[in-house]
């Protein structure tokens, strides 16, 4: 072990003990992970299963549910049929907690409006057919998406900064996927 490595590791336990920065945890989505009646596993960057997706057929309305380990569902997903602008509505336990709705007009970039009940809005602006783009949140990053991660065909990453609800903010990238 060099010299380097060592001090790299002391300093990492250090600022771990202390409460110091944490890492983004990093997701491996499918493209297109909602299909109707498709069920998915959202793993860890490391192939560790954290979170499930439930697709359900059969539907008028484009519904999804995100899971967690146990397959208690945590958020459900629905498409709101008859609006000018295309719109998702993020639920939990029967509770609106966030709409989603594209931006009009977008020229060279695509963008949406996440509307938080209680918080403030997220911003998705980026390239969402290439799963290139970034959500923010009062100019500060929540999450990022990207396939450049992952070499695995129709995979692509999203990275959750640490402080963030993980499967609220994988709901988002679900819904906007879906749109």
């Amino acid at each position: 072990m060099t010299p380097r490595r060592g001090r790299a590791r002391r300093q990492e336990r250090r600022q771990e003990r202390r409460g110091g920065p944490k890492a983004a945890t990093r997701y491996r989505m499918r493209e297109k992970l909602v299909t109707i009646g498709d069920d998915y596993v959202i793993e860890t960057a490391g192939g560790v299963p954290a979170f499930s997706v439930d697709g359900k057929a059969l539907r008028v309305r484009n519904t999804i549910q995100i899971r967690d380990r146990s397959g208690t569902p945590l958020y459900r997903i629905q498409e709101r049929k008859l609006r000018l602008k295309e719109t998702m509505v993020i639920e939990r336990n029967g509770q609106r907690i966030a709409s989603i709705q594209k931006a009009l007009v977008t020229p060279m970039r695509d963008r949406f409006e996440v509307a938080v009940a209680g918080g403030p809005p997220l911003h998705v602006q980026g390239n969402i057919v290439d799963h290139e783009y970034e959500i923010t949140r009062n100019g500060a990053p929540v999450a990022t998406a990207s396939k450049r991660w992952f070499r695995v065909r129709d995979t692509y990453g999203v990275e959750v900064m640490p402080e963030e609800d993980h499967a609220f903010v994988l709901a988002v990238v679900a819904a906007i996927d879906a749109i």
